[in-house]
């Protein structure tokens, strides 16, 4: 029998990485978005109750989706036997109980995958952009209400009840789970999800594990599925690239004991060449056919960093100027911190400073607070740069993040 730490462990990570995918394919099933969430929720509930005694199942997400099939079956006989969706069941609900053992969950390869389905319910114009980007975390990537909360920047209340109100709102209006006509419409909502997906696998915000590369790996899957479906779009290749140039870097980002290992000091014989060779050919393509939007600008100073030989071959003019440019497309406080690191690295600090005095709204941040304590501690502050690092240091979410800034702290005390 597993030991008890092994079954909760197990049962965090089927609810982390197959959670949304089972979601996927029974709102797909049943038509019904909050029917397929509660009952996944109360399979997992079910995995808690029963698995500490008899064990972790041999096909645990085989046996997440027929436990949830179930719960939701079982669901829609107490709502009422006249009820349209119960109707819709009437197959299930009649097949022998050896129909529904334990399935595997097959991978779909064609557009009509439920994840990237869901994912489009996700992002309907009928949402605000905020909760189509929550929602589609949720419900699709797995991520808990709390790592959304973090990479938003809000509170967890706030962002519970945005979700909650998303989904109310996909029931009341009946949004159907069906692909759009115009499939470009909801692509910039959707590009901003796979992003923040991708960014919480590259460096968990929630702070269980500094590095969850296969969530990154998933993130680059369902983009390289949308640009199957869009391959003229440079937004979407921009997006692609990006991904495959920061996921060229993943073994370098921490060393052997956990410690978070900076751009400039990471060994770059050990970065992927061949996906950097892919996010090169994908930034070529989408830079030949019109002005670059926000995605392919991010993919363009990744290349920089990418294709330079070492941290002293690094184009900082270059990247500090698409920054600028990025920053008039895409006036964001983060964008603009960006922009000042970049320019403090081309310039020196003491413009950089002068920047990030000017950038509100990232007090909570625990990044600001890091940039500003390295570019105070160059310019020989070393005291206002050790209240940058204690702050930074209560602020950062991951056991990396934080190791990194005290010591950082430590240099500079």
């Amino acid at each position: 029998m597993s030991t008890e730490p092994a079954v909760s462990a197990a049962i965090s990570h089927l609810a982390r990485e197959e959670g949304g995918h089972v979601l996927a394919l029974l709102a797909a099933r049943f038509g019904d978005l909050d029917l397929a969430d509660d009952s996944v929720q109360d399979a997992l509930v079910r995995a808690v109750e029963t698995w500490p005694a008899q064990g972790v199942p041999a096909n645990p997400p085989g046996w997440l989706y027929t436990v949830a099939h179930n719960c939701a079956i079982d669901r829609l006989r107490r709502a009422a036997a006249a009820d349209r969706r119960l109707r819709a069941a009437a197959v299930a609900l009649t097949a022998p109980p050896e129909e529904r053992e334990e399935a595997p969950i097959v991978e779909h390869t064609e557009i009509g995958d439920e994840q990237l389905r869901l994912m489009l319910l996700c992002c309907h114009p009928a949402l605000d952009r905020d909760a189509q980007v929550a929602l589609t975390l949720r419900l699709v990537g797995g991520l808990t209400t709390r790592e959304i909360a973090a990479a938003f920047l809000v509170a967890e209340p706030t962002l519970a009840q945005r979700l909650v109100r998303a989904k109310r709102k996909i029931r009341d209006a009946r949004i159907p789970l069906t692909i759009p006509a115009d499939l470009g419409a909801r692509v910039e909502a959707l590009l901003t999800v796979l992003l923040l997906i991708f960014n919480e696998g590259y460096l968990s915000r929630g702070g269980e594990a500094d590095l969850r590369l296969d969530l990154a790996a998933q993130a680059i899957r369902l983009t390289g599925r949308l640009h199957e479906q869009l391959p003229d779009d440079p937004e979407v290749e921009g997006l692609l690239a990006l991904e495959l140039y920061q996921h060229a870097r993943a073994a370098t980002r921490v060393d052997s004991a956990g410690e978070l290992v900076l751009l400039r000091d990471q060994d770059r014989s050990r970065w992927d060449a061949e996906l950097i060779r892919r996010a090169n050919t994908l930034v070529r393509s989408a830079a030949s056919r019109q002005a670059p939007g926000p995605f392919l600008l991010h993919a363009l100073i990744a290349s920089q960093h990418a294709n330079s030989a070492s941290a002293e071959d690094t184009d900082w003019p270059l990247i500090a100027d698409l920054y600028g440019v990025l920053l008039a497309a895409a006036p964001t406080p983060v964008v603009a911190l960006n922009h000042a690191v970049a320019v403090s690295e081309a310039f020196g600090p003491e413009r950089g400073l002068a920047l990030l005095d000017g950038i509100v709204g990232l007090d909570e941040y625990h990044l600001f607070h890091a940039a500003r304590g390295e570019l105070l501690a160059r310019g020989g502050e070393e005291a206002a740069a050790a209240a940058s690092f204690r702050r930074a240091l209560a602020l950062a979410p991951s056991p990396a993040e934080r190791g990194h800034l005290a010591r950082r702290l430590r240099s500079v005390e």
